[in-house]
């Protein structure tokens, strides 16, 4: 483990960096919930018949904290990963963590990791992973006697250090996210591993993300491998714009996404939340489109490929005028340059 203050902040990257320790909490079927504790390392023993390893019997979030420009630390909407993360136990069948211990668990990963949120002026911050799991033995297929639910955290550095760059993405066609009526919603590892494969062939390919159909007919926009769809149209007569992006219950409610969303109504934008079909993209009637999502907030998107077919998005190598504006708002409520008159940031008076 490299101590805080040895880490070169300038140029952590993005990558699972060693700190002081985690936070884990433990439900059984007699007890429920237990008080959980600060556990220092980064192993921990797993009976050999986990319903977390044979059946995927997993969730977890994704989410972050940051030092302000007041020298304090925030998390940015930790509520909406928690209720998230409620859903996606009752989908897997496993008991919900309270929103109480859900924040307590945060409060106490950051602050005994506190050196190691990157300061204000580096644009990095501290990524947050909770997860929860059956931690107990279960060979049949059934609820597990014992479940853990832990929180841990690791330094990251700025994505777009060196300024941001719209990507190529290419449509999947060899292999569907989400069934209708299945699990795509929610945030269940399982979602994750399948498409790990085809997202590195299509990287060797010179494709930076992967977007996928809706399962049934191919026809209407889902999202992309790693995170949401979005798209905005030229600005009309008054420059207003309108953000569109998809109403699939086959996507993940992505925090990032209805943050977005929030922004651009205060904007005074439009907003459509509707089934998006390819076709739009084909036919131009988007001006920008970009991946959204925790890790990297706005990824400007610059062409799809679907089959021989390439599709050009915009007019820039860069991030767009209209995203561009949806990402400072955004940056700038979590680096507390921006008044966060939504209540985002937790706690109001930080760390």
């Amino acid at each position: 483990m490299v101590s805080a203050d040895k880490l070169d902040w300038d140029n952590i990257g993005f990558q699972y960096r060693e700190t002081n320790g985690y936070t884990k909490y433990t439900w059984t079927i007699e007890n429920g919930w237990d008080n959980g504790t600060f556990e220092k390392g980064s192993h921990m023993n797993i009976h050999i018949c986990a319903s977390g390893l044979h059946y995927g019997q997993q969730c977890f979030e994704g989410l972050k904290a940051f030092k302000t420009k007041d020298g304090r630390v925030r998390v940015f909407r930790p509520q909406e990963n928690a209720a998230r993360m409620r859903r996606s136990a009752v989908a897997a069948y496993m008991p919900e963590v309270p929103e109480e211990i859900f924040l307590e668990a945060i409060h106490r990963t950051v602050s005994n990791n506190i050196d190691y949120v990157p300061p204000a002026e580096t644009g990095g911050s501290f990524y947050i992973r909770p997860v929860l799991f059956g931690s107990g033995a279960m060979i049949g297929m059934d609820r597990a006697p014992e479940y853990t639910f832990l929180v841990f955290g690791t330094p990251v550095g700025n994505y777009y250090k060196n300024g941001i760059k719209a990507v190529d993405a290419l449509v999947m066609e060899e292999i569907d996210r989400a069934a209708p009526l299945g699990t795509g919603s929610y945030k269940l590892g399982g979602n994750y591993a399948p498409t790990f494969g085809p997202m590195k062939k299509a990287i060797a390919q010179g494709y930076v993300i992967t977007l996928h159909l809706d399962s049934k007919t191919h026809t209407y926009i889902d999202e992309f491998s790693t995170s949401n769809f979005a798209a905005l149209t030229k600005p009309d007569a008054n420059g207003i714009r309108t953000l569109v992006t998809p109403n699939s219950a086959s996507i993940l409610r992505s925090v990032t996404r209805i943050s977005l969303v929030d922004i651009a109504r205060k904007l005074g934008w439009k907003v459509e939340e509707r089934p998006i079909l390819f076709s739009e993209v084909e036919e131009g009637k988007f001006d920008e489109v970009a991946a959204v999502g925790t890790a990297v907030v706005i990824t400007p998107v610059k062409s799809i490929t679907r089959g021989d077919k390439i599709i050009k998005v915009g007019n820039s190598e860069n991030m767009g005028e209209g995203f561009q504006t949806l990402f400072d708002y955004y940056r700038g409520i979590q680096k507390g340059d921006i008044e966060d008159s939504f209540g985002w940031l937790w706690p109001k008076d930080g760390f």
